[in-house]
């Protein structure tokens, strides 16, 4: 099993490509289910998560091909992937590939506006919460669909197409905005989405899906209006910057010292993050390039925050925060309020002599003065790269075991930051 090894103590300083995001590129390819027409994704990250839904498209019928690499681009660089469902071959997503990502649940919506019919498993993913699915159920339901719960699958039927309605989030879901979304473009009738996820990546996929000839309207608002259509057509989609490989990379400034520009990074995608990290004493610059990351030598200063959803300050990042407070001048204050159990890199980062303590869902970090290299795993996604932040400015060696979670999220994060003077390696078997 593959191992992360860091030496810390080195500032970064140079350039870093920002690839496309995750957590807006899984939604654009699972819309290629509602098409016969090719799909062509432009920046999609080469990452595990990618990969694996890739497998999932493929055995509901989906066909893709990767476009070659542009002449003089850095092979960090996102690709261009072209998705075609001409023929949906099978309408049910197995147990032993759902289990593996928990965002391929999503098929739900587009095979059950297409097809008129899905099984789809229920998920497994990474264990930082329940995360149930009951929006995605009540809000289908409200669509129209008559949905069971048979021996661990969903499984929803809609003989007559799925009709427009109103339908209220009990609370924000990104996943289920998502899921509806796509399952109304293709519904008769209007469907209004009301206390919708605002978050870039709903945008991107309303984007989206008004270039394949959707009727999409009021996305980055509260608010959704979807007029639906009888059919929708292939489309080219440009696939945003990864906000949370930004507001990542930006902590590892912070947290090292150095001069960095983030390529292709957008600061309106995470304003409220990048608020944050310059009160910590950094200093953020937009340019023409992307965003501009300094730290001079003066300490950093500790910061409460509390996660909530766009545009609010991202769970996504509570993990990379945390570990960027542990060497703050002072006691900061984390509050999680989207996920229960998104804490367990609290143990890990006390591995490197961390000075953290949990009061129900609010750690408090108390800073030292330095971190002491030390083996480390990695427990899921986000709070693998805080033990790296971690280890970026730690005294001597810090291993970081189970990096198979890094790889599912994170586009070649070792050769990004080498490449910026960090020594990092990956270390195979």
């Amino acid at each position: 099993m593959d191992r992360i090894r860091i030496v810390g103590g080195n500032e970064l300083s140079g350039n870093i490509p920002i690839s496309g995001a995750k957590n807006a590129a899984l939604p654009l390819m699972i819309a290629s289910l509602l098409t016969d027409g090719t799909l062509t994704l432009e920046n999609v990250p080469h990452l595990a998560d990618v990969e694996q839904l890739t497998r999932i498209l493929g055995n509901h019928g989906v066909d893709y091909s990767v476009n070659g690499r542009r002449l003089r681009q850095s092979e960090a660089y996102s690709r261009t992937v072209n998705f075609t469902a001409r023929n949906i071959v099978d309408t049910t997503a197995p147990y032993e590939l759902v289990s593996k990502m928990r965002a391929s649940f999503w098929v739900i919506g587009p095979l059950l506006a297409r097809m008129g019919e899905a099984r789809v498993s229920l998920p497994g993913g990474c264990a930082i919460g329940t995360r149930p699915v009951d929006l995605f159920i009540d809000g289908l339901q409200a669509l129209g669909a008559t949905i069971d719960v048979e021996s661990g699958y969903v499984i929803a039927k809609a003989k007559n197409r799925l009709r427009g309605n109103r339908y209220v989030f009990p609370k924000v879901s990104v996943g289920a905005t998502h899921v509806l979304m796509m399952a109304a473009s293709l519904a008769r009738g209007e469907t209004v989405l009301e206390n919708a996820a605002r978050e870039p990546e709903i945008v991107n996929l309303a984007d989206c899906l008004n270039a394949m000839g959707a009727k999409v309207s009021g996305a980055g608002t509260s608010t959704i209006t979807i007029d639906g259509v009888d059919q929708l057509s292939g489309a080219s989609v440009r696939v945003i910057p990864d906000r949370i490989e930004t507001g990542t990379y930006a902590m590892a400034v912070a947290m090292t010292g150095g001069d960095v520009v983030l390529e292709g990074a957008e600061p309106d995608l995470l304003q409220s993050a990048l608020d944050v990290i310059a009160q910590t004493g950094a200093e953020i610059t937009p340019t023409n390039e992307g965003i501009r990351v300094r730290r001079n030598g003066a300490g950093i200063a500790p910061v409460d925050v509390t996660t909530a959803p766009f545009p609010g300050f991202p769970t996504d990042l509570q993990a990379q925060f945390m570990g960027l407070m542990t060497m703050a001048k002072g006691k900061s204050h984390i509050t999680e309020t989207i996920f229960e159990n998104r804490f367990m890199h609290v143990q890990e980062l006390a591995r490197l002599g961390a000075h953290i303590t949990l009061s129900g869902q609010t750690a408090i970090v108390d800073g030292v003065s330095k971190l002491k290299g030390a083996p480390v795993m990695a427990t899921d996604l986000r709070a693998s790269v805080s033990l790296v932040i971690a280890g970026l400015a730690a005294e001597g060696e810090t291993l970081v075991n189970r990096v198979y979670h890094l790889d599912r999220g994170f586009e070649r994060l070792e050769e990004k930051l080498s490449g910026c003077g960090a020594v990092i390696e990956r270390i195979s078997g």
